[in-house]
């Protein structure tokens, strides 16, 4: 069995495997020798489990995720599919203006279906979605929550709207046209989540 690491990060290690002849990919949450071990394996398991949950909400919600196989509580583990795309981040800049705005729909509308159903991704950037089959699958909910506050969903949109600005600022429609999507599913009142985004724009030009 081969084992190739995606990437390896401060909170979690990613890596291609294989799981009942498939490929998968396996999120290991890398333990903290600062923490008491006791305290360590708690909060571990804590947090694979809120994620693995938060996937199966997102799908059940609609939105295109991976498969889960198999989550490993007491070791940090989710085995997962392997979605085989390309990134959002290294596609959006070269597709043509058209497919680019239908592409921004579609992630409007997919951040609409979590939002209806209170999931926060947590860290919405063109990194962790994966074009594949014609879909955009969102991935790594790890910092991903369930709240009803409109903040959450401001802030939540706000983290996209940095990435776009940082990433592919020689497109600046690209948030437009991913809220348009947004305003077309979402069923609370999309007005006020603008609202919201243009407010934590406004804090952040005043610290």
């Amino acid at each position: 069995m081969t084992h190739q690491i995606l990437y390896r990060g401060a909170e979690a290690e990613i890596r291609v495997s294989t799981h009942l002849g498939k490929d998968v990919v396996q999120k290991s949450r890398l333990p903290k020798h600062y923490r008491l071990p006791e305290i360590d394996h708690t909060l571990i398991a804590y947090r694979t489990r809120e994620e693995s949950k938060l996937i199966t909400e997102a799908r059940a919600a609609g939105v295109s995720v991976p498969t889960l196989y198999d989550v490993d509580l007491l070791g940090g583990v989710i085995t997962m599919e392997y979605v085989k795309g390309r990134r959002v981040k290294d596609i959006l800049n070269t597709l043509p203006e058209p497919e680019r705005k239908n592409l921004c729909i579609l992630i409007g509308k997919s951040i609409a279906l979590l939002h209806n159903h209170d999931i926060i991704h947590g860290d919405i950037t063109t990194s962790n979605m994966i074009i594949a089959d014609g879909r955009v699958t969102f991935i790594d909910f790890g910092l991903g929550s369930k709240s009803i506050e409109l903040e959450a969903k401001g802030v939540d949109l706000h983290v996209l709207m940095e990435a776009f600005e940082s990433t592919h600022s020689q497109h600046p429609s690209c948030f437009h046209d991913v809220f348009e999507g947004y305003k077309q599913v979402f069923t609370g009142d999309a007005d006020e989540v603008l609202k919201k985004i243009e407010e934590i724009v406004q804090r952040g030009r005043y610290r």
